[in-house]
C-alpha cells in the first residue's frame, strides 16, 4: 500500500518507476527527483519493481539457477549512470538513449528453448541473422535494426545486442563536438528539408525520391517530419501550417535556412524574405529568423533531426504510397523518437515537450 500521505503527481510517479526499472538506488532516485527514497519505495512496490539493495551497483549478482534466464552477456550498465529525468509511457525496456549513451536494461524476458546445437554465449541475434545481414546490406545502422526487430519480431534483447553484432560490420564511430545552444520552451523552432525515402508514385508507377520537411523545437528537441514528393513556396507554406496544427502551437521564432521557399535574398542584416512565407508567419504569430550564410552550427537541432531520421527508419526503407511511407513515420516518431532519452539533454523528449507545451 502505497503511504497515502505523500501522494506524488502522475509525471512525478512515472519517473520514480522509470528510474526504478532502469536499476536506480533509492538514494540515487530521491537526488534526481526530490522524492523521499522511503516514498519511492512504496511507490516501487506498489508497481512491483524490485528495490536494488543499497551498495550492490557493479557488485557481481549471486550465482543464478541454472534454470534462470541469464542477460544477453556484455550489455551491462557502466557504474553510476542514471539519467536524471527518463519518463515514459511505455515499457522500460522500449526506452532508448540517443546515440553516445547507453543504459542496461534491468529485466530480462524470457527466452526461446535453446535448441541442442545452441551455445551458451551465442548472440541474440543469431537467429535473426538473415534479417540482420538484409538489413545491413541496404544500409540501415543499429538502432534502426533494434527497432524493426522489436516492432516485426518481438526480440526481446537490449540494444547492446544488435550494437556488438553490426560492429562486426562497422567500426566505431566518435562524436564530432560541437556547441549546443539551449533555448527556453516556446521560444524557437527550426526548420529544414532532407531526402525522403523512395516511394511508388501512383501516377506515373516507378519509385520517386521524397523531399522530408522537418520541424524541430529548440527546447524540447521534439521533432514534426512531414513527406511530400516536391517542394515549392506554397507547399512549404502548407507544411509549416500542418506541422503547427501538429504541434498544437507555434514558437516566437522559426529559424530557417537560406532556401528559396523562405528566402528570397541572403544578406547577414536583412535577407529579403519570400512574402507568402512571411504572410504565413505572420499569421500564425511569428517570425522568421534566417540564419546566416555558412553558418550551420545555428540549425544543429534541425539538422541533427533530418539525420536522426534518415539514418534510422527510412534509410533503405522503399514504400508503395506516400501515405504509407508517412504512417511508417509517424508511428516510429512516437513508438521510439518521442520515447528516446536525448543525447545532450539526458532526458526523455515527450517529457520535455510537456513542458513546452503550454508555452507554444
Amino acid at each position: 500500500m502505497v503511504n497515502m500521505s505523500n501522494v506524488l503527481s502522475e509525471e512525478k510517479k512515472q519517473q520514480v518507476i522509470a528510474l526504478g526499472r532502469l536499476g536506480g538506488s533509492l538514494r540515487k532516485i530521491q537526488k534526481a527527483t526530490g522524492v523521499h527514497r522511503t516514498t519511492a519505495a512504496d511507490y516501487l512496490r506498489a508497481a512491483g519493481v524490485a528495490l536494488r539493495p543499497p551498495g550492490a551497483w557493479g557488485k557481481a549478482p549471486p550465482a543464478k539457477p541454472t534454470n534462470e534466464v541469464t542477460p544477453d552477456p556484455g550489455s551491462a550498465q557502466p557504474a553510476g549512470e542514471v539519467s536524471a529525468d527518463p519518463f515514459s509511457a511505455k515499457p522500460v525496456n522500449a526506452v532508448t538513449p540517443d546515440s553516445g549513451v547507453e543504459w542496461a536494461v534491468p529485466t530480462v524476458a524470457a527466452a526461446p528453448a535453446p535448441q541442442p546445437d545452441s551455445s551458451p554465449s551465442a548472440s541474440a541475434c543469431e537467429p535473426h541473422r538473415e534479417a540482420l545481414e538484409g538489413w545491413l546490406w541496404r544500409g540501415r545502422n543499429a538502432k534502426a535494426i533494434w527497432q524493426d526487430l522489436v516492432d516485426i519480431h518481438g526480440f526481446a534483447s537490449d540494444y547492446q545486442s544488435v550494437k556488438r553484432f553490426v560492429r562486426q560490420w562497422r567500426g566505431a564511430q566518435s562524436p564530432e563536438a560541437c556547441a549546443v545552444i539551449e533555448t527556453a520552451p516556446g521560444e524557437e523552432s527550426q526548420v529544414d528539408y532532407g531526402t525522403g525515402p523512395r516511394v511508388r508514385d501512383s501516377h506515373t508507377g516507378p519509385y520517386r525520391r521524397t523531399r522530408r520537411f522537418v520541424l524541430t523545437l529548440g527546447y524540447s528537441r521534439k521533432s514534426v517530419r512531414l513527406l511530400e514528393f516536391r517542394s515549392s513556396a506554397q507547399i512549404g507554406a502548407e507544411l509549416h501550417a500542418k506541422a503547427f496544427r501538429r504541434l498544437g502551437g507555434v514558437t516566437r521564432g522559426v529559424v530557417l535556412d537560406n532556401l528559396k521557399e523562405g528566402v528570397l535574398a541572403p544578406d547577414i542584416y536583412d535577407p529579403t524574405l519570400n512574402p507568402l512565407y512571411r504572410d504565413v508567419l505572420a499569421h500564425y504569430g511569428t517570425v522568421a529568423l534566417a540564419c546566416r550564410v555558412r553558418d550551420p552550427d545555428r540549425q544543429g537541432k534541425v539538422e541533427s533531426g533530418v539525420g536522426h531520421a534518415q539514418k534510422t527508419p527510412l534509410k533503405g526503407q522503399p514504400f508503395e504510397s506516400l501515405e504509407q511511407a508517412q504512417a511508417y513515420l509517424d508511428h516510429w516518431e512516437e513508438g521510439w523518437a518521442d520515447t528516446r532519452i536525448h543525447g545532450t539533454t539526458k532526458r526523455q523528449v515527450a517529457a520535455m515537450l510537456g513542458e513546452e507545451k503550454p508555452s507554444l
